[in-house]
């Protein structure tokens, strides 16, 4: 019975050819999608400072460091890799403001008229030095912490007093060697089975449709045969899915860590998750209408705000080992994606993922007790 279930649903997924294709090709869509934007928006960020130093004068001679300072930062920026910044001199503070406001520009600095005499003569006191920007935008931020490191490294080798602190950055797992890219990847790769929402629900729901569950109904068949059946399908559709889209992430640059075992379970187990669901929305359905417009709802809730297109910070509820569960983890894909960060940017076992994986599976058994139950009660009565 299970056999010839699954061979009429695979058959009739085949039929549905559009809704196949566009269940394997929206993630992987996706993905060259997000390659562009990452593409066209590497960070960059442009800094303008402003030199009002007075200079120092000593045995005859003038000294003034604020001259000295954007060319040895600039040297600075220019000797080590990846400091996203660009310094340039401004003529006058109203100039420099109005380049952020036009965002042509991020942070202002503007050196004090006692800099060179506060650092060569008085070293009771410190200069005060000012960084101007919107300080709700991510570019100040970043600026900010970047020019705020090269003037204390600047400071401490005029005075020669040193540094109060060396900071040693340890990188957790192989957070060091990732992109924005690749952050994206794990919540594209679980978006590829969120879409068997769509195709597992119609593969249910056509034989409502059609009529065909009057035969299945009329030889005994029970809920769980059904789903058996036709979930092996969708778990087939979802494999291929979730391949189709990390070959094209590879492609694109991305690199799969951790181990292929621990991968595959995550795939498998949120396919099934999927399924479940697809189940809830079959028994909410009558046909393959209903599905197309009903469908969306859910479909865009798991999509936006599980994680899947874009990180989201929820609070938490209480823990499962280590993972943080909140409302966010009403929809599984929710934990499914934790998960498969942890493995492919931290490099982490299963071991590490077990609440991850706990989340998983008891969302999965909540979707089927409640799809098998709807779904029993709404297509498959006799009575």
């Amino acid at each position: 019975m299970i056999w010839a279930i699954f061979t009429k649903s695979v058959k009739e997924q085949l039929r549905n050819f559009w809704i196949l294709i566009l269940t394997l090709s929206m993630a992987p869509f996706f993905v060259f999608v997000y390659f562009l934007i990452n593409e066209a928006s590497q960070p960059h960020y442009q800094v303008r400072m402003l030199n009002l130093d007075e200079g120092f004068h000593v045995l005859g001679e003038e000294i003034n460091l604020g001259d000295d300072l954007l060319p040895e930062l600039q040297t600075y920026i220019g000797s080590v890799d990846n400091i996203p910044l660009s310094l340039k001199s401004s003529e006058s503070r109203v100039g420099a403001i109005k380049e952020i406001e036009s965002h042509k520009a991020h942070v202002l600095v503007v050196i004090p008229p006692d800099f060179s005499q506060t650092i060569l003569a008085d070293s009771s006191t410190t200069p005060v030095i000012e960084i101007v920007g919107n300080l709700t935008s991510t570019g100040y931020l970043i600026s900010a912490v970047w020019v705020g490191e090269m003037l204390n490294d600047f400071m401490a080798q005029q005075t020669g007093r040193g540094r109060l602190f060396v900071v040693q950055e340890t990188a957790l797992g192989l957070s060091d060697q990732v992109d924005e890219f690749e952050l994206w990847m794990p919540g594209m790769l679980i978006l590829s089975i969120i879409m068997l929402m769509f195709s597992a629900t119609i593969a249910i729901i056509v034989e409502v449709d059609q009529g065909t569950i009057l035969r299945l109904k009329l030889s005994g068949m029970k809920a769980g045969q059904f789903l058996v059946g036709v979930g092996a399908s969708q778990v087939l559709v979802g494999i291929i899915a979730i391949f189709l889209t990390l070959g094209a992430a590879i492609s694109l640059g991305f690199e799969m860590r951790g181990a292929f075992s621990s991968f595959l379970l995550i795939t498998l187990l949120t396919s099934v998750s999927m399924i479940a669901f697809s189940l809830i929305l079959a028994a909410a359905t009558r046909s393959v209408t209903d599905v197309l417009v009903v469908g969306n709802f859910p479909l865009f809730l798991f999509m936006f705000f599980s994680g899947a297109a874009f990180p989201i910070s929820t609070n938490t509820w209480f823990y499962i080992g280590d993972y943080g569960v909140s409302w966010q983890s009403f929809m599984s894909a929710a934990p499914a994606i934790s998960a498969l960060q942890k493995i492919s940017i931290m490099g982490v076992g299963l071991e590490d993922v077990r609440g991850e994986l706990l989340a998983l599976t008891c969302m999965t058994a909540v979707y089927f007790v409640i799809g098998l139950w709807g779904f029993q009660r709404r297509h498959l009565r006799t009575n």
